[in-house]
């Protein structure tokens, strides 16, 4: 979707409503910018360690 077609989904009475509440929240404390950049540089964690395949069950 692009932004024109979210301003006209939205219309400029919430989009002002949404400005207004980003404008009042707190700049976020550095632990939270670190917290966000790893996240955002690696969204699935760390790669899971190779082990051994299960032996089956039957």
């Amino acid at each position: 979707m692009t932004r024109e077609e979210r301003r006209a989904l939205l219309g400029p009475d919430v989009l002002a409503h949404i400005d207004a509440i980003v404008d009042a929240a707190p700049e976020p404390t550095p632990e939270v910018v670190d917290a966000l950049r790893r996240i955002f540089t690696q969204p699935q964690g760390a790669a899971p360690v190779k082990t051994a395949p299960a032996a089956d069950a039957a």
